[in-house]
């Protein structure tokens, strides 16, 4: 058997505005196979930092939990062609109503390998500028906005039930081990 794999085929069996799901077929010497994988064009986040050093966060409505969470600003890289930073740029007005004039890419990683090919860009947003708030669709629109200094943060969300993936990257890449314990 090669030690190669490479995809033969795909399918789509599934479109949203979101993503899309893709049943390929996959060959690896002389055994073929099937996977589903999420089609996903990426996302950003963004860690916003005031200059008293707290950290902007935004309480919304997920439907996957029907609940609510805590999450620094994010979204899908749905802007055909859009560099990443743009499309942060675009969030952070939107989900928070600030521009800001220092940008630091934080890194890119992996939502889930096995499952999409969803890539995260995260940037630190510093000197911030309030400007006017343009939430889409429901759940931003009912959101809130909340700024926690590290220490409250980290009391709020060694509090909550689970954090998001993205958030806790963000925190251990700007805090480092501050952030251990949660």
């Amino acid at each position: 058997m090669s030690d190669s794999f490479h995809v033969e085929g795909a399918e789509e069996v599934f479109h949203s505005h979101v993503f899309n799901v893709e049943r390929r077929t996959i060959r690896h010497g002389d055994t073929t196979f099937e996977r589903d994988v999420a089609v996903h064009h990426g996302a950003v986040a963004v860690l916003a930092i005031n200059g008293l050093g707290q950290v902007g966060f935004i309480r919304q409505y997920r439907a996957t939990f029907d609940d609510f969470t805590l999450e620094i600003p994010a979204g899908t890289r749905d802007v055909e062609g859009e560099p990443p930073l743009e499309t942060a740029k675009r969030e952070l007005l939107e989900e928070m109503g600030l521009v800001a004039h220092e940008w630091t890419l934080l890194g890119r990683f992996m939502n889930s390998p096995g499952w999409t090919n969803q890539v995260m860009t995260i940037y630190v947003a510093r000197q911030l500028t309030q400007s006017e708030r343009a939430p889409a669709g429901p759940e931003e629109q009912s959101s809130t906005i909340h700024w926690f200094s590290p220490e409250e943060l980290r009391q709020t969300l060694r509090a909550a039930p689970a954090i998001d993936s993205t958030t806790t990257i963000a925190l251990h890449r700007v805090f480092g081990t501050f952030f251990d314990e949660l």
